[in-house]
C-alpha cells in the first residue's frame, strides 16, 4: 500500500506519492485548484488514491514559526478531514514549516530557472512534506 503526500495551497495541490514499501516519496505533479470556485481537485485524488491502492493520505499543515496554526492551517486541517470523509481513508497532518523554502533552496541550488521551479515548487514540497513523515515511521 502507498502514501499520499499533499501540499495544499490556494490555487495549487502537490502531490507525491511513496513507493509500495513506504521508503521513498516521489513527486507525481502538481493540480491546479480554485478555492474561490470550490475545486479543491478531489475527484483527481480520489482517482489516485483508487489507482495507487493509498492507505494513507499525509496533508502538510502549515504551521506559524510559534507554533499556532493560520488560516492557511486551518485550510489544510479542513482538506484532510473532507480527504477522509470522501474517500474513508486516513489523513495525517504533518508539520511542514520550511518545507516550501527548503525546496525553493534546493532547486536554486540545482540552477533551475524562475519559471521552472514555479512550475515544480509545490510538487517538490509535498515530497519533502511525505519524506518527513516515512522517515519518522523507521
Amino acid at each position: 500500500m502507498r502514501i499520499l503526500g499533499l501540499d495544499v495551497g490556494s490555487k495549487t495541490v502537490g502531490i507525491a506519492l511513496s513507493d509500495e514499501l513506504g521508503w521513498t516519496a516521489q513527486g507525481m505533479k502538481t493540480l491546479k485548484i480554485n478555492e474561490e470556485r470550490r475545486d479543491f481537485g478531489f475527484e483527481e485524488i480520489g482517482q489516485i488514491i483508487k489507482d495507487y491502492q493509498v492507505s494513507e493520505v499525509v496533508v502538510g499543515l502549515p504551521k506559524n514559526m510559534n507554533g499556532t496554526i493560520g488560516p492557511r492551517g486551518e485550510a489544510s486541517k479542513q482538506y484532510a478531514e473532507e480527504i477522509e470523509r470522501k474517500f474513508s481513508v486516513p489523513a495525517v497532518l504533518w508539520d511542514e514549516r520550511l518545507t516550501t523554502m527548503a525546496a525553493e533552496r534546493v532547486l536554486l541550488e540545482a540552477d533551475v530557472s524562475r519559471k521552472k521551479r514555479k512550475k515544480v515548487i509545490d510538487k517538490m514540497a509535498a515530497v519533502m512534506i511525505l519524506q518527513g513523515y516515512l522517515d519518522s515511521k523507521k
